[in-house]
């Protein structure tokens, strides 16, 4: 499993995005090479996943530290399933996403959830086993394929910051809907990680600079 994605303007996913769309090619010049680190510790990248949903980045992280430290370091689902609610609750859990932690963290103890051999599974068969936890929908799912996985053909769109970068980048007039970016993005296969990347990538370019693409 690999331990970063990266990118230049030489891989052959860029070449191949570049081919078959001028816009996501005009994109991928603009950004430039990217370098991903994937999160290994699969169990910590699933348990952080369903703290942070819903919140900013920065309140997801907050929280995350706290609980790590109230729980002496160790987020093993051991610690989590020995915690006090009033443990979980302090350090900024929802009493939903506390049980949703301990929903993961259970089926990981009794290995009904094996992470390693899911690692193993093509992507559909991950995003089902996935979901059978509480708190995991499919969009964790995908993120887990793309951020820990390292996956190369995920295309998430119930993200919605991916639909914003698709519905900016290729003028949907306001369309911001899963069957366009479905649409658009079946060009990108089989490195739709790639463009991915790339289109987070983008939309932070056009928020903190206000970039746009040639037409």
């Amino acid at each position: 499993m690999p331990k970063t994605l990266a990118y230049t303007l030489d891989s052959a996913e860029v070449r191949h995005l570049s081919a078959v769309d001028a816009t996501l090619g005009a994109l991928v010049a603009r950004v430039g090479p990217i370098e991903q680190r994937l999160e290994t510790d699969l169990y910590s990248s699933l348990a952080s996943a369903i703290v942070a949903q819903q919140l900013s980045d920065k309140s997801a992280a907050t929280i995350w530290n706290r609980l790590v430290a109230a729980l002496g370091g160790d987020v093993a689902p051991a610690h989590i399933l020995g915690a006090e609610d009033t443990t979980l609750r302090g350090a900024g859990l929802s009493g939903s996403k506390a049980s949703f932690l301990r929903d993961l963290a259970a089926r990981v103890a009794d290995g009904s959830l094996d992470l390693d051999r899911i690692a193993t599974l093509p992507d559909d068969d991950v995003i089902a086993e996935l979901t059978v936890v509480k708190g995991i929908g499919r969009w964790t799912a995908e993120m887990f394929l793309i951020f820990s996985l390292g996956r190369p053909d995920v295309l998430a769109i119930d993200d919605g910051a991916l639909r914003s970068a698709v519905a900016w980048l290729y003028r949907l007039d306001g369309e911001d809907s899963r069957n366009g970016i479905a649409r658009v993005g079946e060009a990108w296969a089989p490195y739709r990680t790639c463009a991915s990347l790339y289109l987070w990538e983008g939309l932070a370019l056009k928020r903190a600079e206000g970039w746009e693409p040639p037409r």
